[in-house]
C-alpha cells in the first residue's frame, strides 16, 4: 500500500491536466486512490538496551583476602551456592578472643556469687548479734553495704555476660561471612575480583561477582515524555534485535520508572539546567522469556508498545489527509458522480506510522483526489461554489 501511494503521488506530481471541450467547460481529470479496509494499530515505538532481571553485586562484608573463588564467567548458581572464600584467620581469631571473654566474665560471676553467698550469712549474723547487742550499728551497716554492693555486681556480671555473648555472635557471624554465597538463582555475567586479591568493606561493600536471571531479561525502553502519557503498564509489546530483525519477541510491559536516570543520580539544580537543552526519557521496563537463550545482556531492542487496535476499518494514508479542521476533523476532495471535485470531511480515529482510520465522511466506493490535483480540485470547488453564490449568467 505504502508502495503504490508513493508511485501515486509521484504520477500526480509530474502529471499535467487532461482536458477536452464541450461548450467552452474544461472537465478535469484527477488522480485519485479509493480507501482500504484492513487493520489500523496505534503504537509507540522506542528504542532500549536488555539487561539480566533481577541483577545483583555479590560483595564481601568483612575485610580479608580471597582465598578461592568458586565460580567463572558464564556459570550457572542456586541460591546458596559458593561464590568465594575470604581468608577466615582474622575472623577465627576473632571468634577465639570472644569466647575467651565470655568465659572470663562467667568465672566473675561464679565468683561474685561465692562472694555474695559469704555476705548475706554476715549479714544476717550482725543482725541476729544486733538484736542481742552484741555488734554495733557501724559493724551491722557495713555488712549491708557490702552485701547490697555485692548483688550490684553480680547484675554488672550479668550484663557483662549478655555483652560477651553478642561479641560471640558478632565473631561467629563475621566468620560465616568470609564463606560468600550466591543470594538467589542466576547466571553469573561478571567477576570483578579475582583469587589473591584483598577486600577491604570498610566503607562498603566490595563487589565479587554479578549475578542475574537471563531465564528471565529485561528491556529498559527510553519513552519520550511525549509519548510516556500514552502508555502504561500491562499494555501489549513486543520487540525485535538486530540479530532476528524479524522475529517479534514478545514482552510483558511491567512498569515505568518514576524519574528519569539523570533525575535520580545528580543534584536538582544541574537536572533543572540540562533539562532546557535535553531530551527527556523515561525508562519503561518490559520482561521476556529467554529460556532458548538467544537473548543477551547489553543487546540493542527496537520496542513496539501498542496503545490500541481497530480492526476491520476504512484508512487512508496520512499523506492524502490534506486539511486539519480541528477535532480529529479533515478535509479531503472527492471526484464528484460529475467528475468534479467535491469537498468532504472525515473524522478520523487511529493512527498507525503511515495510515489513518477513517470513521466517517466517505465509502470504499469514494474516489479521493490525491496529490499535485489537490490543488486543483481545491481550486476547482472553490470556483464551483464561486459560481453556485453568483447564479446562472444572462
Amino acid at each position: 500500500m505504502k508502495k503504490l501511494l508513493i508511485a501515486l503521488l509521484i504520477a500526480g506530481a509530474v502529471g499535467g491536466f487532461a482536458y477536452y471541450k464541450f461548450g467552452g467547460e474544461k472537465e478535469l481529470q484527477y488522480m485519485t486512490i479509493h480507501a482500504s479496509r484492513g487493520d489500523v494499530v496505534e503504537t509507540v515505538l522506542a528504542s532500549g538496551t536488555l539487561v539480566g532481571r533481577n541483577e545483583v553485586e555479590v560483595g564481601a562484608q568483612v575485610n580479608g583476602q580471597i582465598q578461592k573463588l568458586y565460580v567463572k564467567l558464564g556459570d550457572k548458581v542456586k541460591k546458596g551456592d559458593m561464590i568465594a572464600e575470604i581468608d577466615p584467620r582474622t575472623q577465627l581469631n576473632s571468634l577465639s578472643s570472644a569466647k575467651a571473654e565470655l568465659r572470663i566474665v562467667q568465672a566473675d560471676k561464679k565468683q561474685t556469687e561465692a562472694l555474695l553467698k559469704q555476705q548475706e550469712l554476715e549479714y544476717n549474723r550482725q543482725l541476729k548479734m544486733k538484736k542481742g547487742n552484741a555488734t554495733s550499728d557501724a559493724d551491722l551497716e557495713k555488712a549491708e553495704a557490702n552485701l547490697a554492693q555485692t548483688r550490684a555486681k553480680l547484675e554488672s556480671c550479668d550484663a557483662n555476660i549478655e555483652k560477651a555473648k553478642i561479641s560471640v555472635s558478632t565473631a561467629e557471624t563475621n566468620l560465616g561471612y568470609t564463606k560468600i554465597t550466591a543470594p538467589r538463582d542466576g547466571v553469573v555475567i561478571g567477576i570483578v575480583t579475582e583469587e589473591g586479591q584483598t577486600v577491604v568493606s570498610t566503607q562498603s561493600a566490595p563487589t565479587i561477582v554479578k549475578i542475574a536471571d537471563l531465564e528471565t531479561m529485561t528491556v529498559e525502553a527510553e519513552i519520550s515524555e511525549a509519548d510516556v502519557v500514552k502508555v502504561k503498564p500491562g499494555m501489549n509489546s513486543y520487540f525485535t534485535i538486530l540479530g532476528l530483525p524479524d522475529r517479534k519477541f514478545v514482552s510483558t510491559f511491567r512498569d515505568i520508572e518514576p524519574a528519569t536516570e539523570s533525575e535520580s543520580s545528580s543534584s536538582s539544580s544541574s537536572a533543572s539546567s540540562s533539562s532546557s537543552s535535553q531530551a527527556i526519557y523515561y525508562n519503561a521496563l518490559l520482561d521476556v522469556d529467554n529460556s532458548e537463550g538467544l537473548l543477551r545482556k547489553s543487546m540493542t531492542a527496537e520496542v513496539t508498545i501498542i496503545l490500541g487496535e481497530s480492526k476491520d476499518v476504512l484508512y487512508l494514508p496520512i499523506a492524502v489527509l490534506n486539511k486539519n479542521l480541528g477535532n480529529s476533523k479533515y478535509m479531503v476532495y472527492v471526484k464528484g458522480a460529475n467528475g468534479k471535485a467535491e469537498e468532504r470531511v472525515v473524522t478520523v480515529g487511529r493512527k498507525d506510522n503511515i495510515n489513518y482510520e477513517i470513521v466517517d465522511g466517505i465509502t470504499e466506493k469514494d474516489e479521493i483526489i490525491i496529490g499535485s490535483d489537490v490543488a486543483s480540485a481545491e481550486a476547482a470547488a472553490m470556483a464551483a461554489g464561486n459560481s453556485r453564490r453568483r447564479g446562472p449568467r444572462l
